[in-house]
């Protein structure tokens, strides 16, 4: 895989001046492939996290960043993402004694080689987009390798309160590949901060687990990425979790909320883009719904994260000019905790889909489409670090900068 678009800065740097420098992963199954190009760039530029938060699969990304020392990080991850995509199109192809195709199901599908023929007949983003459908068919087929299986029998058909009657794919592989991947002790060690976002089944809660008040296990990262319904609830101390995602697709609330605030270097990774244009047609709107679903309103949490560092930078000031017989108040020590006064750049990174790619990009687990995504991650980070107020201190009142490479980057 080469991400070599073009070069990330190679100049000897020392570390900006942050007390925190944090990696937020979105979740966006097959397209966090862009999350390995971005960290490919931070890492080629010293830019090395002290906390890692993801949902999804930013959780099994942010996992195996976090569950290796720096020098072996991107080798992993490029690891992880050859083992669960394939590197050329194939599909199960049972016969029924008339020769015609079947799918698991029973039904006649086109075979592969009249797609394949179909495809031949068009040219590039149309012949990419049929290629691409295909290799998502096969993915809900055939499932993705080290990751899950299609469930050998229906859900539907399973004894009610089984799990296998809750999912339509089993994700045991995961742990087998997490565990290979991964230092667990390594996380748990405090080298590194690492936080996985998810949902409770039971009470609809978001919970995070985090290795400042759990020990993480493989088990929480996959509750992390559980999706339903295609993946089932994953068990942890007698609760069942499933995919962050389900309540908010970004862990960004859960890092500006940390107690005690720092300084801090946030490198927002988003898969989803919450701009669009408007849908012209039935795939379109299908594509744009999950778009909008899956972004969690990332540019309106991103505004809501500005207001609020302002108005705690105010309130630091105001309670730094109070008397001394108000300042030592009760009432006082509870607002202290909320206004102390601390700097954020947040520098946002957000793949932008091709149009070809459709709504089925998040389970597209092709070879191509992944380098695809690695190279859009490393080329945007490339470009992002070529800005060099992106890394340092904010100058401006409210002790916040943003920025997105999409529309403040100048070349």
């Amino acid at each position: 895989m080469s991400s070599k678009i073009g070069k990330a800065p190679r100049r000897e740097r020392t570390r900006p001046p942050f007390e925190c420098i944090a990696l937020l992963l979105q979740g966006g199954g097959a397209l966090g492939a862009y999350q390995g190009g971005v960290y490919e760039c931070l890492a080629e530029a010293a830019l090395h996290p002290d906390w890692v938060a993801g949902i999804s699969i930013g959780a099994i990304n942010a996992a195996i960043i976090a569950g290796n020392p720096p020098e072996s990080r991107v080798e992993k991850l490029r690891e992880f993402w050859r083992i669960v995509t394939t590197p050329q199109l194939s599909w199960p192809t049972p016969k029924l004694p008339g020769g015609t195709v079947v799918d698991p199901g029973g039904r006649p599908i086109v075979p592969l080689e009249l797609w394949r023929d179909f495809a031949g007949m068009l040219k590039g983003d149309a012949a990419r987009g049929v290629l691409n459908q295909l290799a998502a068919a096969r993915v809900l087929v055939a499932g993705a390798a080290g990751f899950f299986v299609p469930r050998p029998v229906s859900p539907w058909l399973w004894p009610e309160g089984s799990l296998e009657a809750t999912s339509y794919y089993d994700t045991s592989l995961l742990k087998t590949t997490l565990e290979r991947l991964v230092d667990f002790d390594r996380i748990n060690g405090d080298s590194m901060r690492l936080s996985v976002g998810t949902v409770n089944v039971r009470t609809g809660n978001f919970v995070y687990f985090d290795t400042t008040t759990h020990h993480i296990r493989p088990e929480h990262v996959m509750a992390s990425g559980a999706l339903p319904p295609g993946f089932p609830a994953i068990e942890i101390d007698g609760e069942h979790y499933w995919d962050g995602g389900l309540v908010s697709n970004t862990p960004l609330r859960w890092v500006v909320d940390s107690r005690p605030q720092r300084d801090t270097l946030a490198f927002q990774v988003d898969l989803w883009s919450s701009r669009g244009q408007f849908p012209r047609n039935m795939a379109h709107v299908a594509t744009r719904q999950k778009e909008i679903q899956f972004s969690s309103r990332t540019r309106a949490a991103s505004d809501r994260f500005k207001e609020t560092q302002h108005l705690r930078n105010a309130l630091a000031q105001l309670l730094d000019k109070l008397p001394r017989e108000l300042a030592e108040s009760p009432e006082i020590a509870v607002l202290r905790p909320f206004a102390e006064h601390k700097v954020w750049n947040l520098v946002q990174l957000i793949y932008r889909s091709k149009e070809y790619e459709g709504d089925s990009k998040d389970y597209e687990f092709s070879r191509e489409s992944m380098e695809d995504h690695w190279r859009a991650g490393y080329h945007d980070t490339v470009r992002t670090l070529r800005h060099p107020e992106v890394l340092e201190r904010p100058k401006n009142a409210d002790g916040v900068f943003t920025f997105d490479v999409a529309e403040n980057g100048r070349e």
